[in-house]
């Protein structure tokens, strides 16, 4: 595999636009199923949203049904068990979409996501027979029980436990699983516990004795979702519902949790899309001093960053897809493909993790900004815009939290230069070199000049990586202060090598002239405020990393590696608003 596409590869090589998937490649097939799930939205679900907040009995399982009946419950499900074996970035525009449709976005995130694919993925050509075609259909509905009362984002702690009867055919299950998604309706349970001290994962089915659930629980947001315990007592699971290998449920939930990172990341692309929707039509409509909200500066500077964070966001998600979808390509998913579909999932955890990260902060930024513009009546549930900020919190903590996913970024990159698969330290140390022995190239201008801003933006990255890892030894590894500001800086780097690598692809592409300038300035401005972020992060790790006079030679190779054109941020800004304001929703074309 070229190191280009390699996990975490990005960082130590030039990516070349033809490279990486975008948004503007998406095909006919694509847009007829974003058309159909966006009509199916607006027109079946939209409409009963207050009686899906207030979790009316069966609204939601009715439309997970009708989701199943069009087909939106097997994207990723194989043909062979009545699926439609579509790729990467026809989840993707699905997930954008199904936001629309509040808490009923959880339930089919968790439903189609993290619930149906350790089968599909893990899954014996057995269980995947008898279990697959229900969940592709909405005949039946599958929840991910990992967490549990006193484990969290530490899943290696859980308690509960599976015994092996004296007949050996059947596992005995005992334990509690908190906060699980769909708990009140579904028929399949993926229930982590451990046998002789290992978890394993086993398919649970609701009739089987000793299954219970606890009370819904009461939630910030996501309110029409179901979120119970499942409590198991004394339950026997036959031998044969042991998903991957027996001790190594380590495996599948954490190369799970690495595609839910991504499927979250594109539902959470989706609702920042629906928010900056939602603002643009309120500050066209409210007036204040007899003019609407859209014609003030500070109104207009909202939705230019809304817009822009929503394009670096876009820019990665669609990037992932195309890298996790080459991961894909050739596997059987009909088979036992546990092995080849382990070992495809783990080579973008960084990524994913990065995609789960952007996404949800871009979200949060956009609500938060989404609820300003509306002012008062953004805190009156009467507007769309209160429910959308309090479901957006519950992104930040869904499929690990933040914290804990990017503490994987570094801890990840670090485990993969020490066993040889990334060449991290010896381009760290190749970086530090050229710095003392050379200066840096001329400034191109425009789209070019972003490029090579992201050239050194990644130089920026190696160096102080490079640093901490030399500096510190093992020790980084518990050094949380100095791999949170690394997980900064490599996160930075890749929202804006894949937003300008982007709008470097599209320049070559038949879209409208318009569009192109949009992805240029968007790419612009947040590749400038990306940079920034990675200045300080960088000089916060060396900083802590370095002392004395190697400190001042150490950020002596910062400045140069920070130097950038000025830029009109101001004016950027605004012709980004103008332009969004026009178009009245986030541009896509």
């Amino acid at each position: 595999m070229d190191l280009e596409l390699r996990g975490g590869g990005f960082l130590l090589t030039e990516v070349k636009p033809d490279q990486i998937f975008i948004r503007e490649q998406l095909n006919e097939d694509h847009m007829q199923l974003k058309r159909m799930t966006h009509n199916f939205m607006v027109k079946e679900v939209v409409p009963k949203m207050e009686e899906i907040e207030a979790q009316a009995e069966g609204v939601i399982k009715g439309f997970m049904r009708q989701a199943g009946e069009l087909g939106l419950l097997g994207l990723e499900i194989p043909e062979e068990f009545s699926g439609l074996s579509m790729d990467k970035a026809a989840t993707v525009v699905v997930g954008e979409e199904v936001p629309r449709g509040g808490s009923f976005a959880v339930s089919y995130a968790a439903h189609t996501g993290i619930g149906t694919l350790p089968i599909v993925y893990f899954g014996t050509p057995e269980q995947k027979a008898k279990y697959l075609p229900g969940l592709a259909t909405g005949q039946t509905f599958a929840a991910y029980c990992l967490t549990e009362p006193g484990s969290g984002s530490d899943a290696l702690g859980a308690k509960t436990t599976a015994v092996l009867n004296a007949e050996g055919t059947h596992y005995i299950l005992n334990g509690t699983k908190q906060f699980i998604t769909n708990a009140g309706f579904a028929d399949i349970y993926l229930v982590y516990a451990k046998v002789d001290g290992k978890l394993t994962n086993f398919i649970v089915e609701r009739g089987y004795p000793g299954v219970s659930l606890g009370p819904e629980e009461k939630k910030m947001g996501i309110k029409g979702s179901s979120t119970r315990q499942v409590i198991l007592e004394d339950v026997m699971v036959p031998v044969e519902n042991v998903v991957g290998e027996l001790g190594r449920g380590h495996v599948v939930a954490f190369n799970i949790l690495n595609v839910g990172r991504f499927k979250l990341a594109a539902g959470n692309l989706g609702s920042a899309s629906v928010v900056l929707e939602t603002a643009l039509k309120y500050a066209s409509e409210r007036k204040q001093f007899g003019v609407p909200l859209n014609s003030f500066g500070a109104i207009q500077h909202k939705i230019a960053e809304i817009a822009a964070k929503t394009y670096m966001a876009e820019s990665v998600v669609y990037r992932t897809s195309g890298l996790m979808e080459y991961g894909f390509h050739g596997l059987d998913l009909t088979g036992d493909c546990r092995k080849e579909a382990g070992k495809a999932l783990e080579e973008y955890a960084i990524e994913c993790s990065l995609n789960k990260v952007y996404a949800s902060e871009v979200l949060d930024f956009a609500v938060d900004e989404g609820v300003q513009i509306h002012g008062g009546y953004g805190y009156i549930q009467e507007y769309p815009i209160e429910r959308m900020y309090r479901d957006s919190r519950i992104n930040r903590l869904f499929e690990g939290t933040n914290e804990i996913n990017r503490l994987l970024v570094p801890a990840t990159l670090l485990k993969r230069a020490m066993t040889g698969e990334l060449p991290l330290l010896q381009a760290a140390q190749s970086v530090s070199k050229d710095l003392m022995t050379s200066g840096l190239s001329g400034e191109a201008e425009g789209l070019d000049g972003l490029y090579q801003l992201v050239q050194k933006a990644k130089k920026l990255c190696l160096m102080v990586a490079g640093l901490a890892a030399q500096n510190l030894g093992v020790a980084i590894k518990d050094n949380q202060f100095v791999l949170m500001g690394m997980a900064e800086m490599v996160l930075q780097v890749y929202a804006m090598e894949s937003a300008v690598l982007r709008a470097l692809k599209v320049r070559d592409l038949d879209v409208s002239a318009a569009h192109k300038t949009f992805t240029e300035k968007a790419a612009t401005l947040g590749t400038f405020e990306a940079f920034n972020i990675l200045e300080q992060q960088a000089k916060e790790v060396v900083c802590a990393v370095e002392k004395g006079d190697s400190l001042s030679t150490v950020l002596a190779g910062v400045r140069k590696l920070v130097r950038r054109p000025t830029l009109d941020i101001i004016g950027l800004r605004q012709e980004i608003a103008r332009y969004v304001i026009e178009k009245e929703s986030y541009p896509t074309s």
